[in-house]
């Protein structure tokens, strides 16, 4: 398969390494960094120098492949979406933007060629998990999905660094929420939904944040009393973003906190992912419930270290890739990551990843 992947930074590397390496795909990776792409291109990987803010620019180079693997910022992904549909390109991304996601949706209305949106770990790897769980239940009551990068080492007052893109970070942070609540769809606010537990003996905090569900409030409309998505951190952090966004009025200057986060908050490689997912509801007339529970660490490797965002994010969206590539997805039209079979997906090359984390038994 030829994939044009856009995007050659924190992730993309990752991603063009690894379908680089199974033999299985021809990559191409479009970049403007030089920087960026010469790291791949000292691994024999094909790359292409490129203004990706440029319609023509991208509907050129995504001519001369099959499919096209959108890694750059989620305001980008619309314009790359609309692209692919017109060179007849099969389209996958990693956005977390509900707005985007809801274009394409509507791009791949009647499209030969597949659409396949938030193909990373939330939304992801979180919805294949959590669609998985209520298949087992005759009735649905709660569905909680909770997701944590976090810093292995946390040393400053926000007890956060960056593991991800600092865009898609305050995007969700900014943005509505979508949840269920009493069999009803709503827009809950961002950083709002405080709740506070411990896990392996650690105190973390969660609240509402924008993306995560992906598409299952309309999967499980109608089904499920309840649904919501919460981001894991460190106690206090929620506090402090709540002081900038709002009463330091930031969220008005989005661009300017983003600066002064990539200026003061250090990048870290060494990180962890937390990953659990609760469902309650009826079996056979009991009330029951299911919970799935991860922990993903980063690789130290000395050479080639990956961070655990890296590792869950790549792994997302290489498994949806090698699982439509093998006819085990739909090959047109918009598809969900709830169509994935999670079993499936913990059974591929790449998503195996995920079995290879630390299971949790007791979260609460």
């Amino acid at each position: 398969m030829r994939v044009v992947l856009l995007g050659a930074g924190h992730i993309g590397q990752t991603i063009a390494q690894w379908l680089a390496a199974s033999g299985d795909y021809r990559i191409t990776v479009v970049d403007r960094s030089a920087e960026a792409l010469a790291k791949l291109a000292g691994r024999g990987i094909a790359t292409i120098a490129a203004d990706t803010d440029s319609e023509q620019r991208l509907r050129e180079v995504m001519r001369d492949h099959d499919t096209v693997i959108n890694a750059l910022p989620y305001f980008l992904a619309t314009m790359v979406a609309t692209q692919a549909r017109d060179v007849g390109c099969h389209y996958f991304d990693l956005t977390e933007d509900i707005a985007a996601t809801h274009t394409i949706m509507r791009l791949a209305d009647g499209a030969n060629t597949v659409f396949m949106p938030q193909c990373g770990l939330a939304p992801g790897f979180i919805g294949i998990v959590a669609h998985h769980l209520t298949r087992e239940f005759d009735t649905l009551h709660d569905v909680k999905m909770r997701v944590g990068a976090l810093p292995a080492f946390p040393t400053n007052a926000l007890k956060y660094n960056l593991t991800w893109s600092v865009d898609g970070l305050i995007n969700e942070y900014c943005h509505p929420c979508e949840a269920i609540r009493d069999g009803e769809r709503f827009d809950v606010l961002p950083l709002e939904g405080l709740e506070h537990f411990s896990l392996d003996g650690v105190e973390y905090e969660a609240f509402n944040t924008s993306g995560g569900l992906g598409t299952l409030c309309e999967t499980l409309a109608g089904r499920v009393r309840a649904l919501d998505y919460k981001s894991v951190r460190y106690p206090g952090h929620c506090a402090l973003m709540r002081f900038l966004l709002e009463e330091l009025q930031m969220k008005a200057h989005q661009e300017s906190l983003k600066e002064i986060l990539r200026r003061s908050i250090p990048a870290t490689m060494q990180d962890v992912v937390l990953v659990f997912v609760t469902v309650s509801g009826t079996k056979r007339g009991q009330l029951m419930q299911e919970v799935f529970a991860r922990k993903i660490f980063a690789e130290r490797s000395e050479t080639a270290p990956l961070s655990a965002i890296q590792i869950t994010t790549a792994a997302g969206v290489c498994a949806a890739v090698d699982l439509f590539r093998e006819g085990r997805l739909p090959q047109r039209g918009f598809v969900r990551q709830e169509q994935i079979d999670l079993p499936a997906f913990l059974e591929n090359r790449f998503g195996r990843a995920y079995e290879q984390s630390r299971q949790i038994e007791s979260i609460y």
